[in-house]
């Protein structure tokens, strides 16, 4: 009898250990998870917005300036989940050299009725598209 208690202590150590273990991860994982997907927003936001028609004209890549901030809010919403809170600012956004600076403000949830983000985010990102003469 003395030892079925022991296993029962053994089994409840155990899932309240990965209990924690699960919910540690998920805090630390989240900002870098959420670096690397604003950095493949905006190049993915940057390949949509080059404005194609001035590139056959002049031959030089050029973004349309409104046509990124629409596609990266839209992106960014998408992949945000709906419970949460951030603040999306754009710093410099150059339409030719193609350059954009982008700051997210996170909330994980942690510091809801303070009002403070927890997680900043900071990209510049310059597009790089090489074509090859023919």
């Amino acid at each position: 009898m003395q030892s079925s208690y022991w296993g029962y202590w053994l089994i409840v150590m155990g899932v309240a250990i990965v209990g924690l273990m699960i919910s540690v991860q998920g805090i630390t994982t989240n900002t870098t998870q959420d670096s690397y997907a604003i950095r493949e927003l905006t190049d993915a936001a940057m390949l949509e917005a080059v404005d194609y028609a001035y590139y056959r004209d002049y031959n030089e890549i050029k973004i349309d300036k409104e046509k990124f901030m629409e596609v990266f809010l839209r992106m960014t919403a998408e992949v945000m989940g709906a419970f949460d809170t951030y603040e999306v600012n754009f710093y410099a956004i150059y339409e030719a050299p193609p350059k954009v600076s982008v700051e997210i403000k996170s909330n994980s949830g942690s510091n809801f009725t303070t009002g403070t983000y927890d997680t900043i985010s900071r990209i510049d990102a310059v597009i790089q598209i090489h074509a090859e003469e023919m």
